[in-house]
């Protein structure tokens, strides 16, 4: 960022700036930091509404002696720049403090402090009503598209192939997709279904059909809503740190989100709806933020709504409010107070009884794959569940690896200048090679709810076509059976999907399209659950007087559970991909229903967290944030360097001075050429350059809004004009400009540490705190300044990596 030419039109800048909903349009454009000696945040808005009323922690109440009013835009953020939590958390508390005050002065203040203290569950009911009304339009949208690739219904355009035969008299078990009022592409076209030209229509019609879905998706984004690709959730995890970036979160791409959500998900690319919904709900929860003045001029309390919102965006991806607040508690927030564990229980809740209500599925579930086992496991099981651990822990690790150097390739390459080619090439070589094998050629959640289920006597899938030799009228428990020609056919083609599905997802994860990478994984884990399963099941059938068997699978008893060990290997994919532990237990518990399956989603979960952390310590998330350059101070590394703040702070030896500037010496003329010659997002303040003790910390934001509003309001502020910082001027010789006084946009408190003070406290502070700087004095002489960067830059360097990989781009 270069300031120079400030004075002539550096102030305009401000004016025109954009709020949170505004269209950003990113493509093709780097943004470079590298100048920048702070690290960005995510969120601000300069509205004319949106002031700050206390400039640091003990500050007056009055922004400028020559003002009646706050100036507006004094206190907010700039884009990519991080938040002062402590100086929001002041605020608040200021906020609150004047509103208990004056509760007691009148009626009508008292209920305009219940409504304050009551607007936030209000809030967290309509974050909870609009996530789910919008997850089920979702659903119902991608359901029906995704059929559409196959045929259409004659009785209605806008039935998908289930509803389109629910009321059929000619539908069997045997053929239960089969009615008349469905009609594929080559019965419309060509009049029949049977034989090799009407195969080669179908097939044609539908890798026609996704590369239209695929190519309005990503022109979409492309066009109107850089910003609604990807997953959402490692953005979605800084903006929670304090990053602030507008647009992210606002109307328009929440708008294209959900719809090239349905378009990307019904294309039958390798991903899944669950990581945008959580990028979805945020945005509502932003957007509503908006209605409340509590919320939209305080960035630390939005984060506390954002974090509650992401709770709701898992709740109806997978139709589990206590893993949702789990998720959000362990994945991605970064400050959770115990309040905003409520709230977030409550709009989860309610996002959860709204999709139920509108029940997207017809089946009275939240999601497509619920299902319920009713077989114990036996102790011998957890060895192959362990195993699926391991695989899964194997899996995450080699995901991690090759997708985040695919995305580098494309980053660093021209691959990334042809997000359109891209996603049309990967769209294609999916669909072509998914059609021929019904188990690609399906959903990926249809496939996980295939693999999870139980098979009953009715069941007419190729996966449950066993040999019954037996004969049952009764309910209850079927025993194991010998394998029939459709379930080893299956199993081939489960094979091919397995490897079709591994390859085709690291490609296809980070492409300028929508794409959440919960369901694919899950997918993997099934598949290689179900082919364990049924391994085992089979080798308990003809091998039950083995010693591992004779003590608790007798013959014809119902010993192994295929679907069991699909839910297993699901879990511990996830986790090794994710690392997600507690709440990935509680999710797959709550798509189950049974709690006597805890232990070994447990198992499988920690074996593949400790198998994937021993390849490497990232998730995918935290991956994609160092593969971005996002400023994210990760809470859950140890810091165990022994080195100091004088190591880390600026300047070093043989650099220049530090700027400041002084309390009462400088003019206005003065301060505007420190602003234009520098890229600093604040200044320390000090005594004098001699003395060099330290006064506090004003922002250079707040600097250029001053003495912009200063020469516009207060009659004879000019170029030499003397800009005090201290409590009282001294009285100045007659025919002298007017002095400008800006103490009450100082930082009286600024966060200081000693020369000495170890970093592994340091970084302890800046986690805990989300301070943006600090700085380093030596019997109270200012020394440098430490921010937020600098500590991310040591951090790389200590760990033997690029520290100029520290640029959010």
């Amino acid at each position: 960022m270069d300031n120079r030419g400030f004075q002539q039109g550096c102030f305009n800048s401000f004016q025109s700036s954009s709020s949170d909903e505004d269209l950003v349009d990113i493509p093709g454009t780097a943004m470079n930091f590298s100048l920048r000696d702070d690290v960005p945040p995510l969120d601000g808005e300069i509205e004319e509404d949106k002031s700050y009323n206390g400039g640091g922690i003990g500050s007056s109440t009055r922004m400028m002696d020559f003002l009646e009013e706050p100036i507006p835009g004094v206190g907010t953020y700039d884009d990519f720049n991080t938040i002062d939590w402590v100086r929001e958390k002041s605020r608040d508390r200021d906020r609150h403090r004047e509103i208990t005050n004056k509760s007691k002065e009148s009626t009508w203040a008292l209920i305009h402090s219940v409504s304050d203290a009551f607007s936030g569950w209000l809030l967290m009911l309509l974050i909870g009503l609009l996530s789910g009304s919008l997850a089920g339009l979702i659903d119902i949208s991608a359901h029906w598209m995704t059929d559409l690739k196959e045929g259409i219904c004659t009785k209605g355009l806008w039935f998908n192939h289930e509803h389109c035969c629910w009321d059929s008299d000619q539908v069997t078990f045997e053929n239960k997709d089969k009615c008349p009022k469905w009609n594929s592409w080559s019965q419309l076209l060509i009049s029949t279904e049977e034989g090799a030209f009407a195969y080669i229509v179908n097939y044609f019609m539908y890798v026609l059909w996704a590369l239209l879905f695929a190519f309005l998706a990503v022109s979409l984004v492309k066009v109107f809503a850089p910003y609604a690709c990807g997953s959402g959730i490692p953005e979605i995890k800084t903006i929670l740190s304090g990053f602030i970036i507008r647009g992210y979160l606002g109307k328009w791409t929440l708008i294209i989100k959900t719809i090239t959500l349905v378009l990307a998900v019904s294309s039958g690319l390798s991903l899944g709806k669950e990581g945008p919904l959580v990028h979805v709900a945020c945005c509502c929860g932003n957007i509503l933020c908006h209605c409340f003045n509590k919320y939209r001029k305080n960035e630390a309390k939005r984060r506390e709504v954002l974090s509650a919102a992401a709770a709701a965006g898992v709740s109806v991806a997978f139709g589990a409010p206590i893993g949702g607040v789990l998720f959000s508690l362990e994945e991605v927030s970064y400050y959770f107070p115990l309040k905003t564990l409520w709230r977030s229980f409550f709009a989860a809740l309610v996002a959860a009884f709204t999709l139920r209500s509108i029940n997207p599925f017809g089946n009275s579930r939240l999601v497509l794959f619920y299902v319920e086992f009713h077989t114990p496991w036996h102790l011998f099981e957890l060895v192959p569940f362990i195993l699926l651990g391991i695989f899964g822990g194997l899996w995450g690790a080699l995901f991690i690896r090759t997708n985040i150097a695919w995305c580098r390739k494309r980053k660093t390459t021209q691959l990334g200048k042809y997000p359109v080619i891209e996603v049309l090439v990967v769209t294609a070589i999916t669909a072509i090679l998914a059609f021929p094998n019904e188990y690609t050629r399906m959903s990926t959640s249809e496939l996980i709810s295939e693999l999870f289920n139980d098979c009953g006597l009715l069941d007419s899938s190729k996966l449950c076509d066993y040999e019954n030799y037996f004969n049952s009228s009764k309910g209850g428990d079927l025993p194991d059976r010998p394998a029939g020609a459709g379930v080893y056919s299956a199993m081939w083609q489960l094979a091919l999907t397995l490897i079709m599905k591994i390859v085709i997802t690291i490609f296809t994860f980070g492409m300028k399209i929508p794409s959440g990478l919960f369901i694919p994984s899950m997918a993997v884990g099934a598949i290689a659950g179900r082919l364990l399963g049924v391994g085992m099941e089979q080798m308990a059938y003809y091998h039950h007087d083995w010693a591992i068997f004779n003590s608790w699978c007798s013959q014809g008893a119902d010993c192994i559970t295929p679907g069991l060990y699909a839910m297993v290997g699901a879990a511990a994919c996830l986790g090794g991909v994710t690392r997600m532990t507690v709440s990935l237990v509680v999710i797959m518990f709550e798509l189950t229903g049974g709690l006597e399956y805890i232990v070994p989603l447990m198992a499988a979960a920690m074996t593949s967290k400790w198998v994937a952390d021993a390849l490497g310590r990232e998730g995918i998330y935290d991956a994609h944030i160092r593969l971005n350059g996002y400023p994210f101070l990760e809470a859950k590394e140890e810091f165990a360097h022994k080195t100091l703040a004088m190591d880390v702070m600026k300047p070093r030896r043989n650099d220049p001075l530090l700027t400041v500037l002084t309390q009462d010496s400088m003019t206005v003329e003065d301060v505007e050429t420190v602003i234009s010659e520098t890229t600093y997002s604040g200044f320390p303040v000090v005594v004098s350059r001699e003395s060099q003790r330290l006064v506090g910390f004003v922002l250079r934001r707040d600097l250029i809004i001053s003495i912009e509003n200063a020469r516009k309001k207060q009659d004879g502020v000019v170029s030499t004009s003397i800009i005090y910082f201290t409590e009282h001027s001294p009285p100045m010789p007659p025919y002298t400009p007017p002095t400008l006084k800006l103490r009450n946009i100082l930082d009286l408190s600024p966060f200081t540490v000693t020369d000495l003070t170890p970093m592994e406290i340091v970084v302890d502070i800046f986690r805990k705190l989300g301070l943006r700087q600090c700085l380093v004095t030596h019997n109270g002489r200012l020394l440098g300044i430490i921010t937020k960067k600098d500590v991310l830059k040591h951090i790389a360097q200590m760990a033997n990596q690029d520290p100029d990989s520290i640029l959010f781009n």
